[in-house]
């Protein structure tokens, strides 16, 4: 997501960075490159220029060229600006009334049938209500059956009507429902075409009409680039919708759509979709996804993810464990679920500073901790409670059972000997102030 972009942003900044004084002519060349970058990641041309020309015009009116760290001034100039180019503010859903109505709009192939699922299991999980999906595309063949497996997924209700071919009346029905079997919230999957016709807009205009949803959400590839504003702009004209939801940011996306769709249809961005699973679903940050397009990571969304895996009474035992010396495999394998939890690994490296320039070409397999846990499950429960007992023998026998070699076996044990090691030591001083300090953020 957006590496090609912060690798050639941090590019032209570098220029600035490395001078102790700069001047105006510094500044107009590294605009140009970065102008040149936004181009290269599907930006309008107009937004570019739009945008450059303000980070000039901050740049000459706030001194950069006399202050004593002009680079990071002009970092910071271009953060700021970048997050209001995204819309500056987190946008929020609006879920007043009983129940709520959400109505998803958008093309074919944008991800709107699986984002809905998405939606109504951050619903279900963050703000504890109890959705209903609707299943309104009575045109695409198998949509209500691919709504339901995603509803099984999640635990879900799908309300549908096989047989009814009128949308309009499939939502209105579907709001009856809702009322009567205690669901607060309904999300409409409604149909979508391969590309804007006049029909599909005039049918989710009338149910629009008909439902008057307190959220309407044009969901979007972002892979699409340009073509994903345009498109954005068709519907915002008939519906007027309240926010966009990007899909697959996990993939090669230039961010175009992501920093054009803003000023083209002055619509927030509210979530993202970011994998494939239904768990990948963010709250859309403009000034932490600034962060991250300059390189500077996103540390607070990657301290709340693991929060939201973070158990306190596993944690208390897990202590204990660790204090005793009793810190097993077993343990370690928890931890490695939990950290899947999280969402795709290379998502999460780029949230460390620094680590998304790192880890640029580099591609991690959402299966990187296959091997570690094949190793593992091959161990006796007595061994991965001791694995001081584990000799040459036994670790020919585990990688027999796990398909791994024994130079494979031994490097796992030495890292879980020194990641053992380090946990004693965290659990006093210094180490336990840390962890309490990330606790409380």
């Amino acid at each position: 997501m957006f590496d090609n972009l912060t690798s050639k942003l941090d590019k032209a900044l570098h220029v600035l960075k490395g001078h102790g004084r700069i001047t105006e002519v510094n500044v107009a060349e590294t605009m140009k490159e970065v102008r040149r970058a936004l181009l290269d990641a599907d930006v309008n041309y107009k937004i570019a220029k739009q945008f450059t020309n303000k980070v000039k015009e901050k740049a000459l009116g706030q001194n950069v060229l006399t202050s004593l760290q002009p680079g990071q001034l002009m970092v910071k100039i271009v953060k700021d600006e970048l997050t209001e180019l995204m819309g500056g503010q987190t946008a929020g859903l609006d879920l007043s009334g009983n129940p709520s109505v959400i109505l998803m709009s958008g093309l074919q192939g944008s991800g709107k049938t699986t984002f809905s699922g998405k939606l109504a299991n951050w619903l279900k999980t963050k703000k504890t209500k109890q959705p209903l999906l609707v299943a309104a595309d009575v045109y695409r063949p198998a949509a209500i059956d691919q709504l339901k497996v995603v509803g099984d997924q999640i635990g879900v209700e799908v309300y549908a009507e096989p047989e009814n071919k009128n949308p309009v009346a499939i939502a209105q029905n579907a709001i009856e429902y809702a009322k009567k079997n205690g669901k607060n919230v309904v999300i409409i999957d409604t149909a979508g075409r391969l590309a804007v016709d006049e029909e599909m807009m005039n049918e989710i205009a009338a149910i629009h009409q008909a439902i008057q949803p307190n959220e309407t959400l044009f969901v979007v590839d972002a892979m699409t680039g340009q073509d994903a504003v345009n498109t954005a702009k068709a519907f915002n004209d008939r519906l007027n919708f309240d926010g966009v939801i990007l899909t697959k940011l996990d993939g090669d996306a230039r961010g175009g759509a992501a920093l054009s769709i803003k000023s083209v249809v002055n619509k927030p961005i509210k979530f993202i979709g970011t994998g494939e699973k239904m768990t990948d679903i963010d709250v859309f940050h403009p000034d932490r996804m600034a962060d991250r397009i300059l390189g500077m990571g996103d540390v607070v969304s990657l301290v709340e993810r693991a929060q939201e895996q973070f158990d306190e009474e596993e944690a208390r035992k897990l202590q204990k464990k660790i204090a005793k010396n009793q810190f097993g495999f077993d343990d370690f394998l928890k931890q490695i679920q939990q950290i899947k939890k999280m969402g795709n690994i290379k998502d999460l490296m780029g949230m460390i500073p620094g680590m998304g320039k790192a880890m640029k070409g580099v591609d991690i397999d959402d299966d990187a901790f296959k091997g570690i846990e094949a190793i593992i499950h091959s161990m006796t429960p007595e061994e991965r409670r001791k694995p001081g007992i584990i000799n040459g023998s036994r670790k020919k026998r585990i990688a027999r059972g796990s398909g791994t070699s024994v130079q494979e076996v031994n490097q796992l044990l030495k890292q879980f000997n020194q990641m053992s090691k380090m946990m004693k030591m965290m659990q006093g001083g210094k180490g336990k102030a840390m962890m309490n300090m990330f606790k409380g953020m």
